[in-house]
């Protein structure tokens, strides 16, 4: 629940002023609970563990009517751990958002460290932006539908709906000089909403994604020399000159039941760019994959939310400098239970299993690696169990 700061004029930089009609937002997500992985690199494990269901966080939102028609907007939000205090997404003080913009009739434009267009669209009918969190994401969240990457330098425009459709586009400045399209990155996407349909595409290009995408979460400055991934699933090919995601999703609300698809390509394109990454395999050439997801969710009751979920994510072969590398496939399943004790506050119960088999990208047999555990398996299965306490504010 958001509560909305009316500052007098002590504090006239947060102030709510009648000529202006400006108004201050703070609003917040306290997410934690306790996590048992059966499979991290060996080991059971047992671990508190913040931000699954809903990424904990803090954040400030402001509006100032500018008259006809527009309006001046922000957004400022930090993310955090309360299991030990520290700052989320690499220790930046506001990793994930941070932008200013103006809102008109037609839509906003705006500027700073923002979404992708597919988080936007497409990203809410995967069930891991629902009722499964983060863990629930496709493997390694490698088509970054559950936003695990930020765009930094962005400039975004979102319509307004018409008639149940919506729009958006946006680019980010590599900020290199001399070469325009380095680290250049640009999203497109849409969707449409009316009665009980709801759809969602999106596109995303990320050049040079090793450092400009996938590192950018840092108070410092990524390295190409670097992989700026943990996950085998993909680090072997951040290599990759392009890093490309087209994505499409749909729900449909049947009285108490919503049943939901999602499907996403991913292209690792130009790999063996080493001024982008490390590559330890001798990879060339293009990587793929295509994931799809089947959902169905059920509400019980008001209060009490039933989920589950198969993704199937496959990889396709991939020349390396030992020869051919066949890529590997990952079978998951995800059950979610979700009790609201209040509007604010709500328990949940989580469970995923994913079972890998072929090569991944590290040119090694694939061993599970259920996304946001700080190990993958050391074998080709791997279950985590969690059980969480959300309050927002």
């Amino acid at each position: 629940m958001k509560k909305t700061l009316a500052l007098g004029a002590a504090c006239m930089t947060l102030s709510t002023m009648s000529h202006a009609q400006s108004s201050v937002t703070l609003y917040g997500v306290i997410d934690e609970g306790l996590t048992f992985n059966t499979n991290m690199n060996g080991n059971r494990s047992y671990a508190m563990q913040s931000g699954v269901l809903s990424g904990s966080r803090w954040g400030l939102k402001g509006v100032e009517d500018l008259g006809g028609g527009l309006k001046a907007i922000f957004t400022l939000e930090n993310g955090f751990d309360p299991s030990t205090g520290k700052l989320g997404q690499g220790g930046l003080e506001f990793g994930r958002q941070a932008f200013v913009g103006v809102s008109s009739p037609f839509g906003t434009i705006t500027l700073g460290r923002q979404y992708d267009l597919s988080v936007d669209f497409v990203g809410p009918l995967e069930v891991g932006a629902q009722w499964a969190g983060n863990i629930g994401a496709h493997p390694a969240d490698l088509d970054n539908l559950n936003n695990a990457y930020r765009t930094n330098n962005a400039v975004k425009f979102k319509s307004i709906v018409y008639g149940g459709f919506s729009f958006g586009a946006m680019y980010s400045l590599g900020g290199v000089a001399g070469d325009t399209t380095r680290n250049q990155i640009w999203s497109l996407g849409a969707g449409y909403a009316s009665g009980p349909l709801t759809l969602g595409v999106g596109y995303i290009n990320a050049r040079n994604p090793n450092v400009s995408f996938f590192g950018n979460s840092t108070s410092g400055t990524p390295s190409a020399t670097t992989a700026n991934s943990v996950y085998p699933v993909f680090s072997g090919y951040l290599s990759a000159h392009t890093y490309q995601v087209i994505s499409a999703g749909a729900a449909y609300n049947i009285g108490a039941v919503t049943v939901g698809a999602t499907y996403s390509n991913i292209a690792f394109k130009g790999l063996g760019n080493t001024s982008s990454g490390p590559n330890p395999s001798g990879y060339s050439g293009n990587a793929t994959f295509n994931s799809a997801e089947l959902s169905l969710k059920y509400q019980l009751t008001p209060a009490l939310l039933i989920g589950a979920a198969y993704s199937y994510t496959d990889g396709g072969s991939v020349t390396s400098a030992s020869g051919r590398n066949e890529g590997a496939t990952y079978h998951q399943g995800d059950i979610g239970f979700d009790y609201f004790l209040s509007k604010r506050t709500d328990i949940s119960l989580l469970g995923i299993y994913q079972k890998a088999s072929g090569t991944d990208s590290r040119n090694r047999a694939a061993v599970a690696s259920i996304n946001n555990q700080s190990s993958p398996s050391s074998n080709d299965h791997q279950a985590v169990v969690r059980i969480g306490l959300r309050h927002e504010f």
